[in-house]
């Protein structure tokens, strides 16, 4: 369970970042959470509430101000702290995340080098979300409220067109609690169906199949008998889920294949992507091949 009090998003100005803190925005209005905006490197002014951020007259806006005030407009409900740090992006983004229930920072492809599908994370968004002790989204440039709805010819006002799907990459061999929790919560808050993929390679016959989950003995008919076990242990795993979050739809997969390709194909028309990361240890091969390719927003949730 997370147990921040705010949704915080990373301003440097960019294009991204103003549409991470866009997203930032409304998944705080989703969990009835204030939303933080940081901004580091360039000193300014102490702590700023929005509408009443005080600029001096014949002073231009810095960018904080500007993203505060253009997020006060379009979420005129919401509560939003504007503050400023002179620490560099990393720490001061891994400082607010320790005290956030999520960090929410944009990433775009790199300088002359646009990602034709998805982007390309930068230095500090990869950085931020291989060492945070609390869930972080990254959020390609572009993104917009829409790409979050479903496809629909009904004529229906934008707040009400049903969410995308919820994908959840799930190893089975480590199903942590905090990440299983994390993706049932952010699909109950916006009454989404939530799909659990568990990706694996079947080893040959005889041969001990890696990941096997080790709740279980991996018996000896072949790659089929090591998958109805795996879709065994992965209904286990998420039956005392279900139960507690009755009211959202719950889909498994267990397919062959290497978890990042599994994952990208599971989440094309999704709304968000969810992986884990074990904390203390950087981020997988799987989650940094997502990251830099996924077309949807993705969520690195760190886990025991």
């Amino acid at each position: 369970m997370n147990t921040g009090t705010t949704i915080t998003a990373g301003i440097d100005g960019s294009r991204a970042s103003l549409d991470a803190a866009d997203w930032a925005a409304r998944e705080a209005e989703r969990r009835r959470l204030p939303l933080r905006l940081v901004h580091a490197g360039t000193p300014r002014r102490a702590v700023a509430r929005v509408p009443d951020v005080d600029v001096p007259a014949g002073c231009a806006r810095s960018a904080l101000d500007r993203a505060a005030i253009q997020l006060s407009y379009a979420h005129p409900a919401l509560d939003i702290l504007a503050r400023h740090t002179e620490a560099p992006a990393v720490p001061a983004l891994l400082a607010a995340a320790a005290e956030s229930q999520t960090l929410v920072v944009g990433s775009r492809g790199h300088t002359g080098h646009p990602a034709p599908a998805g982007f390309l994370a930068g230095s500090v968004a990869l950085a931020v979300a291989a060492a945070a002790e609390r869930p972080v989204v990254l959020v390609r440039e572009g993104e917009l409220p829409q790409d979050e709805r479903a496809f629909t010819s009904a004529d229906l006002p934008p707040g009400t067109v049903p969410y995308r799907p919820v994908v959840l990459g799930l190893d089975l061999e480590d199903p942590a609690d905090q990440l299983v929790a994390h993706a049932f919560e952010t699909a109950a808050v916006r009454s989404a169906p939530l799909l659990v993929v568990h990706a694996w390679t079947p080893a040959p016959d005889g041969d001990p199949a890696p990941g096997e989950p080790s709740a279980t003995v991996a018996p000896p008919g072949g790659a089929h008998d090591r998958e109805t076990v795996r879709r065994r242990a992965l209904s286990d795993t998420l039956r005392p889920w279900r139960a507690r979050f009755p009211g959202t739809p719950v889909s498994e997969e267990v397919v062959h294949g290497h978890p990042a390709d599994r994952l990208l194909r599971a989440s094309t028309g999704s709304g968000l992507l969810i992986v884990g990361r074990r904390a203390g240890e950087r981020l997988g091969r799987a989650a940094r091949t997502v990251i830099r390719q996924v077309t949807c927003p993705v969520v690195v949730v760190p886990h025991a």
